[in-house]
């Protein structure tokens, strides 16, 4: 896992979608575009949102303490990785 302060640069819509993992096989999803802090050009992570973080509106230009987990996995032989957010957390500046 990775720890750390970012600015959130867009917040999509929150889905569902359907999850065995989940107790009612339905999992709340959104999607985010963080951005490391520094210039316009900084680095960007699209990150994945679940379960009750996903019902999190959160407003472009927050910062944001965001705990991530990178993962990756096979589908019809391409590879690809998965940034999911575990815990996030305003920052008050």
């Amino acid at each position: 896992m990775n720890t750390m302060i970012l600015r959130v640069k867009k917040c999509g819509a929150m889905t569902t979608v359907q999850s065995e993992k989940s107790e009612n096989g339905v999992l709340d999803k959104r999607t985010l575009v963080l951005q490391m802090l520094g210039g316009k050009y900084e680095d960007s992570f699209v990150v994945t949102a679940l379960g009750s973080l996903a019902t999190i509106e959160w407003t472009e230009g927050d910062l944001v303490a965001c705990s991530m987990s990178f993962r990756t996995h096979e589908h019809n032989g391409q590879v690809f990785m998965d940034i999911i957010a575990n815990e996030m957390v305003k920052v008050k500046h």
